[in-house]
Protein backbone atom coordinates (compact mmCIF):
# COMPACT_ATOMS: atom_id res chain seq x y z
CA UNK A 1 0.00 0.00 0.00
CA UNK A 2 0.99 3.65 -0.30
CA UNK A 3 2.90 5.36 2.48
CA UNK A 4 0.86 5.62 5.68
CA UNK A 5 1.02 9.07 7.20
CA UNK A 6 -1.39 8.45 10.05
CA UNK A 7 -3.24 5.53 11.62
CA UNK A 8 -6.25 6.12 13.85
CA UNK A 9 -6.63 3.42 16.51
CA UNK A 10 -9.90 3.27 18.46
CA UNK A 11 -10.23 0.86 21.39
CA UNK A 12 -7.11 0.42 23.53
CA UNK A 13 -7.95 -2.33 26.01
CA UNK A 14 -5.96 -5.46 26.84
CA UNK A 15 -5.59 -6.26 23.13
CA UNK A 16 -5.85 -2.89 21.40
CA UNK A 17 -3.30 -1.13 23.58
CA UNK A 18 -0.39 -3.49 22.79
CA UNK A 19 -1.42 -3.60 19.13
CA UNK A 20 -1.26 0.19 18.86
CA UNK A 21 2.10 0.17 20.66
CA UNK A 22 3.51 -2.28 18.12
CA UNK A 23 2.41 -0.05 15.26
CA UNK A 24 4.39 2.78 16.85
CA UNK A 25 7.41 0.51 17.28
CA UNK A 26 7.28 -0.28 13.55
CA UNK A 27 7.34 3.41 12.71
CA UNK A 28 3.67 4.14 12.09
CA UNK A 29 2.27 7.42 13.46
CA UNK A 30 -0.77 6.48 15.58
CA UNK A 31 -3.54 8.75 16.86
CA UNK A 32 -5.30 6.84 19.64
CA UNK A 33 -8.69 7.16 21.30
CA UNK A 34 -10.52 5.24 24.00
CA UNK A 35 -13.37 6.10 26.32
CA UNK A 36 -11.14 5.11 29.25
CA UNK A 37 -8.66 7.83 30.14
CA UNK A 38 -6.44 5.30 31.93
CA UNK A 39 -5.88 3.07 28.91
CA UNK A 40 -5.57 6.12 26.67
CA UNK A 41 -2.78 7.43 28.91
CA UNK A 42 -1.00 4.07 28.60
CA UNK A 43 -1.23 4.31 24.82
CA UNK A 44 0.29 7.78 24.93
CA UNK A 45 3.09 6.45 27.13
CA UNK A 46 3.81 3.85 24.45
CA UNK A 47 4.21 6.54 21.80
CA UNK A 48 0.70 7.15 20.45
CA UNK A 49 -0.71 10.63 20.02
CA UNK A 50 -3.75 11.31 22.20
CA UNK A 51 -6.97 12.15 20.37
CA UNK A 52 -9.80 13.93 22.15
CA UNK A 53 -12.45 11.89 20.35
CA UNK A 54 -12.89 9.20 17.74
CA UNK A 55 -13.72 11.93 15.24
CA UNK A 56 -10.49 13.74 16.06
CA UNK A 57 -8.51 10.51 15.77
CA UNK A 58 -9.58 9.87 12.17
CA UNK A 59 -8.88 13.39 10.90
CA UNK A 60 -6.29 13.01 8.15
CA UNK A 61 -5.88 9.27 8.81
CA UNK A 62 -5.00 6.91 5.96
CA UNK A 63 -5.96 3.85 8.02
CA UNK A 64 -8.61 3.48 10.74
CA UNK A 65 -8.34 0.47 13.07
CA UNK A 66 -10.87 -0.43 15.73
CA UNK A 67 -10.79 -3.05 18.51
CA UNK A 68 -14.10 -2.90 20.34
CA UNK A 69 -15.99 -5.27 22.68
CA UNK A 70 -19.24 -5.79 20.77
CA UNK A 71 -21.08 -5.55 17.49
CA UNK A 72 -23.27 -2.83 18.96
CA UNK A 73 -20.18 -0.75 19.71
CA UNK A 74 -18.84 -1.25 16.18
CA UNK A 75 -22.16 -0.34 14.53
CA UNK A 76 -22.49 2.70 16.77
CA UNK A 77 -18.99 3.86 15.88
CA UNK A 78 -19.27 3.57 12.11
CA UNK A 79 -22.90 3.56 11.02
CA UNK A 80 -25.73 6.08 11.07
CA UNK A 81 -25.92 9.81 10.55
CA UNK A 82 -23.23 10.48 13.15
CA UNK A 83 -21.10 7.41 12.37
CA UNK A 84 -17.45 7.76 11.44
CA UNK A 85 -18.03 6.53 7.90
CA UNK A 86 -19.71 9.85 7.16
CA UNK A 87 -16.42 11.64 7.91
CA UNK A 88 -14.17 9.22 6.01
CA UNK A 89 -13.10 9.67 2.39
CA UNK A 90 -12.59 6.94 -0.21
CA UNK A 91 -8.83 6.99 0.28
CA UNK A 92 -9.16 5.56 3.82
CA UNK A 93 -8.68 1.88 4.69
CA UNK A 94 -10.90 0.62 7.53
CA UNK A 95 -9.76 -2.42 9.54
CA UNK A 96 -12.04 -3.66 12.31
CA UNK A 97 -10.29 -6.16 14.58
CA UNK A 98 -13.23 -6.63 16.95
CA UNK A 99 -14.88 -10.03 17.34
CA UNK A 100 -18.51 -9.50 16.36
CA UNK A 101 -21.31 -11.24 14.50
CA UNK A 102 -20.50 -11.84 10.85
CA UNK A 103 -23.65 -9.97 9.83
CA UNK A 104 -22.52 -6.88 11.77
CA UNK A 105 -19.19 -7.00 9.92
CA UNK A 106 -20.99 -7.34 6.59
CA UNK A 107 -23.17 -4.31 7.36
CA UNK A 108 -20.16 -2.12 8.15
CA UNK A 109 -18.19 -3.30 5.12
CA UNK A 110 -21.20 -2.83 2.82
CA UNK A 111 -21.79 0.69 4.15
CA UNK A 112 -18.11 1.50 3.67
CA UNK A 113 -18.27 0.16 0.13
CA UNK A 114 -21.15 2.49 -0.67
CA UNK A 115 -18.77 5.36 0.09
CA UNK A 116 -15.93 3.80 -1.89
CA UNK A 117 -14.00 2.91 1.25
CA UNK A 118 -11.96 -0.30 1.45
CA UNK A 119 -12.89 -2.21 4.61
CA UNK A 120 -11.81 -5.49 6.18
CA UNK A 121 -13.02 -7.47 9.17
CA UNK A 122 -9.84 -8.78 10.82
CA UNK A 123 -10.42 -10.39 14.23
CA UNK A 124 -7.36 -11.73 15.98
CA UNK A 125 -6.13 -14.78 17.83
CA UNK A 126 -3.22 -15.26 20.21
CA UNK A 127 -4.28 -13.45 23.36
CA UNK A 128 -2.62 -10.63 25.23
CA UNK A 129 0.83 -12.22 25.09
CA UNK A 130 0.75 -12.35 21.29
CA UNK A 131 -0.67 -8.83 21.16
CA UNK A 132 2.31 -7.59 23.17
CA UNK A 133 4.80 -9.65 21.17
CA UNK A 134 3.37 -8.62 17.80
CA UNK A 135 2.72 -12.25 16.88
CA UNK A 136 -1.07 -12.25 16.51
CA UNK A 137 -2.94 -14.18 13.85
CA UNK A 138 -5.37 -12.10 11.77
CA UNK A 139 -8.38 -13.72 10.12
CA UNK A 140 -9.55 -11.36 7.39
CA UNK A 141 -12.80 -11.04 5.54
CA UNK A 142 -13.37 -8.72 2.59
CA UNK A 143 -12.25 -8.13 -0.97
CA UNK A 144 -8.83 -9.57 -1.79
CA UNK A 145 -7.48 -6.15 -2.80
CA UNK A 146 -8.54 -4.63 0.52
CA UNK A 147 -6.91 -7.45 2.48
CA UNK A 148 -3.67 -7.01 0.51
CA UNK A 149 -3.79 -3.30 1.18
CA UNK A 150 -4.16 -4.04 4.91
CA UNK A 151 -1.39 -6.63 5.01
CA UNK A 152 1.60 -4.29 5.70
CA UNK A 153 -0.24 -2.70 8.63
CA UNK A 154 -1.39 -6.03 10.03
CA UNK A 155 2.14 -7.41 9.68
CA UNK A 156 3.33 -4.80 12.18
CA UNK A 157 1.04 -6.39 14.78
CA UNK A 158 0.98 -10.06 13.83
CA UNK A 159 2.86 -13.02 12.42
CA UNK A 160 0.03 -14.72 10.51
CA UNK A 161 -2.42 -13.04 8.14
CA UNK A 162 -5.14 -15.11 6.49
CA UNK A 163 -7.74 -14.12 3.92
CA UNK A 164 -10.67 -16.27 5.02
CA UNK A 165 -13.06 -15.12 2.30
CA UNK A 166 -15.60 -12.35 1.62
CA UNK A 167 -16.91 -9.85 4.17
CA UNK A 168 -17.72 -11.50 7.50
CA UNK A 169 -15.53 -14.55 6.83
CA UNK A 170 -12.93 -13.40 9.33
CA UNK A 171 -15.60 -13.40 12.01
CA UNK A 172 -16.75 -16.91 11.11
CA UNK A 173 -13.15 -18.17 11.32
CA UNK A 174 -12.68 -16.43 14.67
CA UNK A 175 -15.76 -17.90 16.34
CA UNK A 176 -14.86 -21.39 15.08
CA UNK A 177 -11.39 -20.92 16.57
CA UNK A 178 -12.66 -19.59 19.90
CA UNK A 179 -15.28 -22.32 20.24
CA UNK A 180 -12.46 -24.86 19.87
CA UNK A 181 -10.31 -22.86 22.30
CA UNK A 182 -13.06 -22.99 24.94
CA UNK A 183 -13.48 -26.72 24.44
CA UNK A 184 -9.80 -27.60 24.79
CA UNK A 185 -9.31 -25.19 27.70
CA UNK A 186 -12.10 -26.93 29.61
CA UNK A 187 -10.71 -30.36 28.72
CA UNK A 188 -7.23 -29.31 29.79
CA UNK A 189 -8.47 -27.97 33.13
CA UNK A 190 -10.51 -31.12 33.75
CA UNK A 191 -7.59 -33.43 32.95
CA UNK A 192 -5.13 -31.48 35.10
CA UNK A 193 -7.51 -31.53 38.03
CA UNK A 194 -8.05 -35.26 37.68
CA UNK A 195 -4.29 -35.75 37.91
CA UNK A 196 -3.89 -33.42 40.88
CA UNK A 197 -6.79 -35.06 42.72
CA UNK A 198 -4.94 -38.35 42.33
CA UNK A 199 -1.61 -37.11 43.60
CA UNK A 200 0.17 -35.93 40.45
CA UNK A 201 2.24 -32.77 40.23
CA UNK A 202 0.51 -30.49 37.67
CA UNK A 203 3.93 -29.45 36.33
CA UNK A 204 4.93 -33.04 35.62
CA UNK A 205 1.51 -33.94 34.21
CA UNK A 206 1.63 -30.91 31.92
CA UNK A 207 5.04 -31.98 30.63
CA UNK A 208 3.79 -35.51 29.99
CA UNK A 209 0.65 -34.45 28.16
CA UNK A 210 2.50 -31.72 26.28
CA UNK A 211 4.61 -34.27 24.39
CA UNK A 212 1.84 -36.85 24.18
CA UNK A 213 -1.42 -37.08 22.25
CA UNK A 214 -3.16 -34.74 24.70
CA UNK A 215 -0.95 -31.79 23.77
CA UNK A 216 -2.80 -28.58 22.87
CA UNK A 217 -2.40 -24.79 22.93
CA UNK A 218 -4.16 -24.32 26.28
CA UNK A 219 -1.85 -26.84 27.93
CA UNK A 220 1.39 -25.75 26.29
CA UNK A 221 1.01 -21.98 25.88
CA UNK A 222 -1.66 -20.86 28.35
CA UNK A 223 -1.67 -23.46 31.11
CA UNK A 224 -4.69 -22.96 33.41
CA UNK A 225 -3.21 -24.52 36.55
CA UNK A 226 -1.61 -21.98 38.95
CA UNK A 227 2.16 -22.17 39.24
CA UNK A 228 2.77 -24.34 36.20
CA UNK A 229 3.69 -21.61 33.73
CA UNK A 230 5.04 -18.10 34.17
CA UNK A 231 3.56 -15.04 32.49
CA UNK A 232 0.07 -16.47 32.03
CA UNK A 233 -3.08 -15.38 33.90
CA UNK A 234 -3.16 -18.57 36.01
CA UNK A 235 0.05 -17.39 37.69
CA UNK A 236 -1.38 -13.99 38.58
CA UNK A 237 -4.74 -15.01 40.06
CA UNK A 238 -6.27 -15.13 36.58
CA UNK A 239 -6.13 -11.36 36.22
CA UNK A 240 -5.79 -9.71 32.81
CA UNK A 241 -5.98 -11.69 29.62
CA UNK A 242 -9.21 -12.70 27.88
CA UNK A 243 -12.14 -12.52 30.27
CA UNK A 244 -14.79 -15.14 30.92
CA UNK A 245 -17.36 -12.53 29.86
CA UNK A 246 -15.69 -12.12 26.46
CA UNK A 247 -15.41 -15.89 25.98
CA UNK A 248 -19.11 -16.17 26.74
CA UNK A 249 -19.81 -13.49 24.15
CA UNK A 250 -17.85 -15.42 21.52
CA UNK A 251 -19.51 -18.71 22.43
CA UNK A 252 -22.87 -16.99 22.10
CA UNK A 253 -21.88 -15.82 18.62
CA UNK A 254 -20.85 -19.37 17.77
CA UNK A 255 -24.19 -20.78 18.92
CA UNK A 256 -26.11 -18.11 16.99
CA UNK A 257 -24.10 -18.90 13.88
CA UNK A 258 -24.65 -22.63 14.35
CA UNK A 259 -28.39 -22.06 14.63
CA UNK A 260 -28.35 -20.03 11.42
CA UNK A 261 -26.62 -22.80 9.47
CA UNK A 262 -28.34 -25.72 11.26
CA UNK A 263 -24.91 -26.96 12.36
CA UNK A 264 -24.51 -29.45 15.22
CA UNK A 265 -22.21 -28.09 17.95
CA UNK A 266 -22.88 -30.16 21.08
CA UNK A 267 -19.43 -29.59 22.59
CA UNK A 268 -19.65 -25.88 21.85
CA UNK A 269 -23.02 -25.74 23.59
CA UNK A 270 -21.61 -27.61 26.60
CA UNK A 271 -18.63 -25.24 26.74
CA UNK A 272 -20.99 -22.27 26.74
CA UNK A 273 -23.03 -23.80 29.56
CA UNK A 274 -19.93 -24.46 31.65
CA UNK A 275 -18.61 -20.93 31.13
CA UNK A 276 -22.08 -19.60 31.95
CA UNK A 277 -22.00 -21.60 35.19
CA UNK A 278 -18.51 -20.37 36.03
CA UNK A 279 -19.20 -16.77 35.01
CA UNK A 280 -22.45 -16.49 36.95
CA UNK A 281 -20.40 -14.94 39.74
CA UNK A 282 -19.50 -11.36 38.66
CA UNK A 283 -16.02 -11.81 40.13
CA UNK A 284 -15.40 -14.85 37.94
CA UNK A 285 -16.85 -13.10 34.92
CA UNK A 286 -14.02 -10.57 34.99
CA UNK A 287 -11.28 -13.19 35.34
CA UNK A 288 -9.33 -14.70 32.46
CA UNK A 289 -11.14 -17.57 30.75
CA UNK A 290 -8.48 -20.05 31.95
CA UNK A 291 -10.00 -19.58 35.42
CA UNK A 292 -12.44 -22.31 34.37
CA UNK A 293 -9.86 -24.42 36.24
CA UNK A 294 -11.51 -23.19 39.45
CA UNK A 295 -14.75 -24.88 38.46
CA UNK A 296 -13.03 -28.24 38.92
CA UNK A 297 -10.77 -27.52 41.89
CA UNK A 298 -11.82 -28.89 45.27
CA UNK A 299 -12.34 -26.46 48.14
CA UNK A 300 -9.42 -26.35 50.56
CA UNK A 301 -9.82 -29.07 53.18
CA UNK A 302 -11.65 -31.57 51.00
Amino acid sequence: MAEVNKIAFIGLGNMGGPMAANLVKKGFPVAAFDLSSAVLDRAVASGCTKAASAEAAIEGADVVISMLPSGEAVRSLYLGVHGLLQAMGPEVLLIDCSTIAAEDARQVIAAAGERGIDAVDAPVSGGTAAAAAGSLSFMCGGEAAAVERARPVLAAMGANIFHAGPAGSGQIAKICNNMLLAIHMIGTAEALQLGVDNGLDPNVLSQIMGVSSGGNWSLEKYNPYPGVMENVPASRNYEGGFSVALMLKDLGLAMDTAAGSASSTPLGALAKNLYQLHGGDPINSALDFSSIQNLFRRPVGD
